[in-house]
């Protein structure tokens, strides 16, 4: 039996634990909001997806999935930072969001550098450049030439500056084509104008591309990262196309205010890094041409300075402005 006193003496113990020791413990206390900056059905979308399915399987917790794509991830960004700092709100920011915008654009409205904090990495992979059958074009000189013309060719991206935005503003910059880019509200709407031949070409991440390349409703050209990956080992990058040098990666990680407690952000790492390590997200995350991240909040920290450094050299060599 359990005497009164017991109980009370346990209870003025809990009562001298420092308060960040009590948050850390009983966190999280009620729903996760995973935020995205894109539209259902691209591929920050599909990721956001996979791991929140984890995180209900595996650890019993509740997770939103909030899609608030446009504004080339500033509207999800500064929606991250309007939200309580008790680290219920993440948000899955790409390249462009954390290390591209505050250097192409005029205005983004919000600073990662200052207002944000590192969770982890998620996920890192190519983009790939992909047509309709329609265009004869079955080889990225070919395609090239195609955008020689005095109309050039339109290309669609999954918003301003995301990472396929990117690629192509390089590529453009790079070849001397003219290449028109037609931003979506997340890679999903783009890759549907594609299949329906409304839309010539889409810089497109591996996932929004993968199940339309398997089934033959799209053609793969080239890939934008620096080598061929396992999920088309035929497809070509551009580097290897005519262009040593090109490489335009595309990465996720989750992200905070940076007022959210330092104890709160580690208890968040714990949970995530678990639900990456599960073999049933990785398989899925493979499945769809990306390599699963993971790792401690100073490993992103260190990873998301050295694309910013990267990115921003490149914005001011090609003069990338995002509008």
């Amino acid at each position: 039996m359990i005497h009164r006193r017991a109980l009370v003496r346990s209870a003025a113990a809990a009562s001298l634990l420092p308060p960040a020791i009590g948050r850390a413990q009983s966190f999280p206390s009620k729903q996760l909001r995973i935020l995205i900056a894109s539209a259902p059905g691209g591929g920050m979308d599909i990721v956001a997806r996979i791991l929140a399915q984890e995180l209900t399987r595996s650890a019993g917790l509740s997770v939103l999935v909030d899609n608030r794509p446009g504004g080339g991830g500033s509207i999800a960004a500064r929606e991250a930072l309007r939200a309580p700092s008790d680290g219920h709100t993440i948000l899955l920011a790409n390249v462009g969001i954390l290390a591209v915008n505050p250097y192409a654009m005029k205005d983004a409205g919000y600073n990662p550098q200052t207002e944000m904090a590192p969770v982890c990495l998620v996920v890192d992979f190519s983009n790939v450049l992909v047509v309709h059958p329609s265009v004869p074009a079955k080889t990225l000189a070919e395609y090239l030439d195609l955008g020689r013309r005095p109309d050039g060719i339109d290309y669609g991206t999954s918003g301003i500056g995301s990472a396929g935005h990117l690629a192509g503003e390089l590529l453009r910059a790079r070849s001397g084509a003219k290449l028109n880019h037609v931003p979506f509200r997340g890679g999903g709407p783009a890759m549907n104008d594609l299949v329906a031949g409304h839309l010539p070409s889409v810089m497109a991440s591996a996932p929004s591309a993968a199940g339309f390349l398997r089934d033959g409703r799209i053609r793969g050209l080239a890939l934008t990262g620096g080598e061929r990956t396992q999920f088309d080992p035929d497809l070509p990058t551009i580097a290897q196309s005519g262009f040593p040098g090109y490489a335009a990666t595309n990465w996720y990680a989750l992200v905070v205010s940076s007022k959210v407690p330092r104890e709160l952000i580690a208890s968040l790492n714990a949970i995530f890094t678990k639900a990456l390590s599960a073999g049933e997200v990785r398989s899925a995350y493979a499945q769809q041409g990306m390599v699963t991240l993971g790792g401690t909040a100073d490993q992103a920290a260190v990873h998301i300075a050295r694309e910013t450094e990267v990115w921003k050299k490149v914005i001011a060599d090609a003069g990338i402005r995002l509008e």
